[in-house]
């Protein structure tokens, strides 16, 4: 793989940093790596495969000379300086929500539907976290049996809350109180995510609907409930969806064993289902407890876990570019 200018906007972050890791994890070797951050974070020395970086004003940026920018550093700074790059000639992968529904800008999940990039789109948007856990057995069961209406009902970590939920937690399990969170998230759940909007669900929820059909590119009745519980990081989702077709637990595990991006953990009898310390720290979308849903007829519902930060954010997005580069270096 040939050598590229890569960008990092939100180095410091917990997502920015962990496009770091991956990166490394990966073995991607750069050309020239740009980490930017706020001014607070300017002067700070990060190591990546054995080299010091430094982290510089993002305010300082400069556009031309990158290859690909990925972005992890909130909606208005990538709504103001997402298009500086693309324009400048870099490919942008944004993990915030600005751009996810323009029609213009391929929503991906590179399992699924990386043929939505094309060289002339250079703005892509990583989905949210919970909906790529989610899009990812789905489609593979769609491609078999096609998926007619889901409903969603997640369990999120609060790393999908950045460090500010992560200091929540600690700081309440330590006896230290709480101010991120409206309750005490070490003795409760909360179902919110994100604000209300006028038809009562809240914008991650409406999020995991609108995302679904756009990257699945279908239409079907969708309804999600968001709820944040006191695990640090790896989200849960159960998902009941109905199909057109006959579909029972056996040719489901079938058709989900072995695909990209898949681990299917379905014991239940050695208590063998997903965890969120199974998916911490890697990059599969785990699926089990899956069985019959008794409300309707070719109906199933199963649980997914994944490391949000990773799969769900950083990784999503490096997974992107390397399938971009794949692409363009075999032209």
């Amino acid at each position: 793989m040939k050598k590229y200018n890569i960008a990092i906007v939100g180095a410091t972050g917990l997502v920015g940093s962990t496009f770091i890791k991956v990166m490394e994890e990966y073995g991607i070797e750069v050309n020239n790596l740009y980490l930017y951050a706020s001014s607070k974070s300017e002067g700070k020395i990060i190591n990546y495969m054995g080299k010091e970086y430094t982290v510089i004003d993002l305010a300082k940026a400069k556009f031309d000379n990158v290859d690909f920018a990925l972005f992890s550093a909130g909606g208005a700074i990538s709504g103001e300086y997402a298009p500086k790059f693309r324009d400048g000639g870099a490919i942008v992968i944004d993990n915030s929500s600005f751009f996810r529904m323009y029609d213009e800008c391929p929503l991906i999940v590179p399992e699924i539907n990386i043929g939505d990039y094309s060289f002339d789109k250079r703005l892509i948007a990583n989905p949210n976290c919970s909906t790529i856990q989610s899009v990812l057995p789905l489609y593979y069961l769609d491609l078999e049996y096609n998926v007619k209406r889901v409903v969603y009902t997640t369990y999120q970590a609060v790393a999908g809350s950045g460090m500010k939920g992560i200091n929540d937690l600690r700081s309440a399990k330590e006896g230290k109180g709480y101010s991120f969170y409206p309750y005490d998230i070490s003795k409760t759940c909360i179902p919110e995510i994100d604000s209300f909007l006028d038809n009562h669900y809240t914008k991650e929820e409406m999020k995991m609907v609108n995302e679904t059909r756009k990257i699945l590119h279908k239409n079907f009745p969708i309804a999600a409930t968001c709820i944040r519980v006191p695990v640090e990081c790896s989200h849960g989702v159960v998902i009941q969806a109905e199909f057109e077709k006959e579909i029972d637990i056996e040719s489901a595990i079938k058709a989900l064993e072995g695909k990209e991006g898949i681990k299917v953990v379905d014991d239940i009898y050695n208590h063998g289902y997903p965890v969120s310390t199974m998916a911490t720290g890697n990059d599969l979308v785990y699926v089990g407890r899956i069985r019959k849903d008794l409300s309707c007829v070719n109906g199933l519902i199963f649980y997914t876990v994944a490391d949000n930060v990773r799969k769900g954010a950083a990784s999503n997005a490096v997974q992107i570019m390397l399938k971009i580069i794949k692409e363009k270096e075999s032209k």
